[in-house]
């Protein structure tokens, strides 16, 4: 039997804000935790079974939930754009009120981030501001900053958006994807976001990170990875051949070996 999924109140933005979640392998109170934080299309159920077959092998437990304005949790208003600072204000605001609502790190234990596209950078920020809070961070197709290429494909899912079966298929997962869809791909194409860069601000990541990297990826490329090695010394790297902009779904298994191998060799976060 599946989880049960739940829902957490946070106070956000002078709002009431309902926050979609989900724990994995909560009776075991003293593995550690793996917080998932998705891309900026995803929600708690388009991660499917991977977090949970992650847990499982890595021994560890997992918490998985939807952002504000995706999956059942509160949809974005009607006249709310987001801002230059969205992916700031998710690591800032949103993570550490929902992290109190559900008592995370309560127990004197940092929790893991396991981030994938716009969840990897929230992951990063977090890991920047937050500097003592985090065993570690594992960061899939992360962006520390805008990339032609990236820009383009973000223009092409929006012509799917309004052309194809993507909009019916995200109804799948969003109680509203018009929220989903336009409050993401809005700020990424509006022409001041391409300025858009956190490569100085994670200098300040102390926990270990594990960057991850596939080679076909059409959102971004090594430099992303690469990048953070530069700035942050302790990073490692995986990069997956034959792998999208999802290696959780590309490149599964490989994926969860080297997670798996990270954390167990890291248990304390193992801080510099």
């Amino acid at each position: 039997m599946s989880p049960r999924v739940a829902f957490a109140d946070i106070d956000w933005q002078g709002r009431p804000v309902r926050i979609e979640h989900q724990w994995l392998r909560a009776e075991h109170s003293g593995e550690p935790l793996i917080v998932f934080l998705h891309e900026g299309l995803g929600s708690l159920a388009m991660w499917k079974d991977f977090p949970q077959r992650l847990c499982d092998a890595a021994r560890c437990r997992g918490l998985v939930y939807s952002r504000p304005g995706y999956g059942r949790s509160t949809p974005r208003a009607a006249e709310e754009a987001w801002g230059l600072d969205f992916m700031h204000r998710q690591a800032h605001e949103v993570l550490p009120a929902l992290f109190e609502a559900l008592g995370v790190g309560r127990d004197g234990h940092r929790p893991w981030l396991f981030g994938h596209s716009d969840g990897a950078s929230i992951a990063l920020l977090y890991a920047a501001r937050f500097t003592d809070r985090l065993a570690g961070a594992i960061v899939l197709a992360p962006h520390i900053m805008v990339e032609d290429l990236g820009v383009a494909s973000i223009e092409r899912a929006r012509k799917a958006y309004a052309g194809t079966e993507l909009r019916h298929k995200l109804a799948r997962y969003h109680d509203d994807p018009d929220s989903a869809f336009y409050g993401w791909n809005d700020i990424w194409l509006h022409p001041p976001f391409k300025q858009w860069s956190i490569e100085d601000e994670i200098t300040a990541i102390r926990c270990p990170v594990l960057a991850v990297q596939g080679l076909d990826d059409e959102y971004g490329t090594l430099a992303q990875i690469h990048g953070i090695v530069e700035r942050v010394p302790q990073t490692e790297t995986l990069e997956l051949a034959g792998c999208g902009h999802s290696p959780h779904r590309d490149q599964s298994e490989r994926l969860i070996a080297a997670v798996t191998d990270f954390i167990q060799r890291h248990p304390q976060g193992d801080f510099p």
